[in-house]
């Protein structure tokens, strides 16, 4: 419900603001509220009735809609965690290379929803309805019978593993690591600078802040997907020993996985509330509130 309230809160507040603001940023973390709440209200109450269902009632065509939708929001959000770290690492990395900025925001952000839709279209084909040989009225949507090989299968789930968890970690590590290393590299210069001496508390604090968002930001992406794709990995390496595990467990362990898209508004929202509540004490003008869920490092705009 918190996630909710601050998705929603955010997305409104962000709107507003888009009408007299045109940052990149509010606009990605609009995209980023949206694809939380694809997840949160869309593909977990799916997977939530279809894990307490019995048989498939909702036919084919709903099989296949439902294994996209499936994805596609846990895709849409890695992906636009990606553009916000890029966006930032370039903002501070390269602050410089001013050229078509919002041009560069667009595109990535279509990258990131076609990127989506291309990555989601496969599980339309690979899953569908099948009927249980011996018992006529069971029916499910599943993968069976879909791939000619065990190899082809274990290929597909590889795919998905690298676009939707190794890609967008290696990126966010990457970018934010540099962006803490530059933000170093700038405080240990001004040490030596007397006349710039003002600017280091400045680098402090940014440093601090940008230390602890980039450790919560990767935890909690690891934290929430990494025990999905170590008992993914398990199956894949010893499938007979995998099947043992009680069925409730491995989709429990995907429904944590997918918590990932309600702690993100968390996790930003509440580093930013903190921010607002020390900066309206100092000024009360519009440009030093900052609004929650302003996630992305409001402090390199």
């Amino acid at each position: 419900m918190w996630s909710f309230q601050l998705i929603c809160v955010s997305m409104r507040v962000m709107l507003r603001k888009k009408r007299t603001s045109k940052s990149r940023i509010h606009t990605m973390l609009m995209h980023l509220a949206i694809a939380d709440l694809l997840v949160t209200f869309l593909m977990m109450p799916l997977e939530i009735g279809w894990a307490i269902t019995v048989s498939w009632k909702a036919g084919d065509a709903m099989c296949r809609i439902m294994a996209f939708f499936r994805m596609f929001g846990l895709y849409l959000s890695s992906f636009i965690l990606v553009c916000i770290s890029v966006d930032r690492y370039y903002a501070v990395i390269r602050p410089l290379q001013l050229w078509d900025v919002d041009k560069r925001g667009k595109v990535m952000l279509c990258l990131a929803w076609v990127g989506s839709v291309v990555c989601s279209m496969p599980q339309m084909v690979v899953f569908h309805v099948e009927t249980h040989p011996n018992i006529s009225w069971y029916s499910q949507c599943v993968t069976f019978n879909t791939f000619p090989t065990y190899t082809h299968e274990i290929t597909y789930s590889l795919f998905g593993m690298v676009m939707m968890y190794w890609l967008p970690l290696i990126v966010i590590i990457y970018t934010y690591t540099s962006i803490l290393l530059e933000i170093c590299r700038r405080s240990k210069k001004s040490e030596h600078d007397k006349i710039r001496r003002s600017s280091m508390g400045f680098l402090t604090r940014a440093k601090i802040r940008t230390l602890k968002m980039t450790v919560i930001i990767v935890a909690v992406f690891f934290v929430c997907w990494t025990p999905y794709y170590v008992m993914s990995l398990w199956y894949w390496i010893d499938r007979q020993s995998a099947y043992k595990v009680d069925q409730r467990i491995q989709k429990g362990l995907f429904l944590f996985a997918c918590t990932n898209s309600c702690m993100n508004p968390i996790v930003y929202g509440v580093f930013n509330i903190r921010d607002r509540n020390k900066t309206s004490v100092r000024s009360t003008t519009l440009e030093t509130r900052i609004t929650p869920l302003s996630l992305s490092l409001k402090l390199f705009e």
